[in-house]
């Protein structure tokens, strides 16, 4: 098995394929489907993830250039900030440019609702709670999306909660959080407009998971998550794979955003991770490396670093065990696509659960890198641009 030519048909991944439907924790709600540009969002469609841009919108091709980063990265939709009359006029160039669906983030003021649904974004968020008369606006914005085609996400935030559910609840409650969407959604319903989506954003994870279960109870609406102002990337991380993972293995949840404090690359990195953790999305390179011990013969951590590096570009469905000594390592190399386990100097070479070679300590990586290769050359893929996914366990 260790020479090439006698491999004479493709490897048979261990990593479950689409058609094999890998199990999840709990079936998806059933929601009404709508559309963002050409991305369906609720029903039966994918988990879709969104970012937003960092940039001035009205710099036009600073925010195309961050857009073409994020759809590199994996971006479904991108949301833009649009809070001046440069930023609205600068909507239809970005909406007809993007690879992706853009959304209008509109607050505060409701003519610039009406300037991006004529510029031809895919959707625009409104909030409610800051956006002036908004109550009164609802018949106009409703028709015009209506006759644009385009879909709404109604976007409450216990930053900007409605006033007069404020001084009923005291703070941003689950409960007022809910009522608030309840009753602006219904208003958009009473003109025959459903065409939208709800979030109900809360810092704190377990109000914000607490909010979506109750507002799941009492629509079908399309659920959009996420966790306001997570905080700094490692926090951020934390609080919103915490959340995301609460809801989605309810099945609650039919888009997601992560919000850190981090370039919005960062964040599509970690949405994508969430999806493909709870098999919500197609898993692609997974490394799994040990936390190392005093039994480890090997610099795990580097070995897992340089392993990471050298197969950064590659997003074939693959697991690739690096493990540093022969108590788990065998086990968890055998249970992978590709893996190693290292001890004495030298790395033991498992392929799909049988050993190919033993090399020396110093080949370990060239070795893992050239059969990764190998095997994506068989399974008849190309590299893509995206780094691998690194699960430490």
């Amino acid at each position: 098995m260790g020479d090439t030519d006698e491999v004479s048909t493709p490897i048979s991944l261990g990593i479950p394929t689409v058609k094999e439907q890998p199990p999840v924790l709990a079936p998806r709600r059933k929601t009404r489907k709508i559309r963002v540009g050409d991305v369906e969002v609720g029903g039966d469609a994918p988990v879709s993830v969104q970012s937003m841009t960092t940039t001035k919108t009205h710099d036009i091709n600073a925010t195309l250039q961050q857009i073409a980063e994020l759809t590199a990265s994996g971006c479904d939709i991108v949301r833009v900030a649009c809070p001046t009359d440069k930023d609205a006029e600068a909507l239809p160039i970005i909406a007809k440019k993007s690879q992706i669906p853009v959304i209008a983030d509109i607050h505060f003021q409701p003519k610039y609702v009406f300037a991006a649904i004529e510029a031809g974004c895919g959707a625009v968020r409104v909030n409610p709670g800051n956006i002036r008369k908004f109550d009164d606006k609802v018949k106009e914005i409703a028709k015009a999306a209506s006759d644009a085609g385009v879909s709404l996400r109604i976007g409450v935030n216990a930053g900007s909660l409605d006033p007069r559910l404020l001084k009923k609840y005291g703070k941003a409650t689950p409960e007022a959080l809910v009522e608030s969407a309840v009753w602006e959604a219904s208003l958009f319903e009473e003109h025959g407009f459903h065409d939208f989506k709800i979030s109900v954003k809360h810092n704190d994870p377990v109000v914000m998971v607490r909010a979506y279960e109750l507002l799941s109870e009492q629509g079908d609406w399309p659920l959009h998550l996420g966790v306001t102002e997570a905080g700094p990337a490692f926090q951020g991380t934390i609080k919103s794979a915490t959340a995301f993972g609460a809801l989605l293995s309810k099945g609650i949840g039919d888009t997601i955003r992560v919000s850190l404090s981090a370039p919005p690359v960062e964040e599509i990195k970690v949405g994508n991770q969430i999806l493909e953790s709870l098999n919500l999305r197609p898993r692609k390179l997974e490394i799994v490396s040990c936390p190392s011990c005093g039994r480890a013969q090997v610099d795990v951590y580097q070995l897992a670093d340089d392993v990471t590096a050298g197969l950064e570009g590659m997003t074939v469905p693959l697991r690739v065990a690096v493990m540093g000594c022969v108590v788990n390592g065998p086990g968890e190399a055998r249970e992978a696509d590709l893996g190693v386990a290292s001890g004495n100097g030298k790395g033991q070479i498992f392929v799909k659960g049988e050993v190919i070679k033993t090399v020396p300590e110093d080949q370990i990586v060239e070795t893992l890198i050239a059969e990764a290769n190998r095997i994506a050359e068989e399974m008849g893929l190309e590299s893509e641009p995206g780094g691998p996914v690194v699960s430490v366990g």
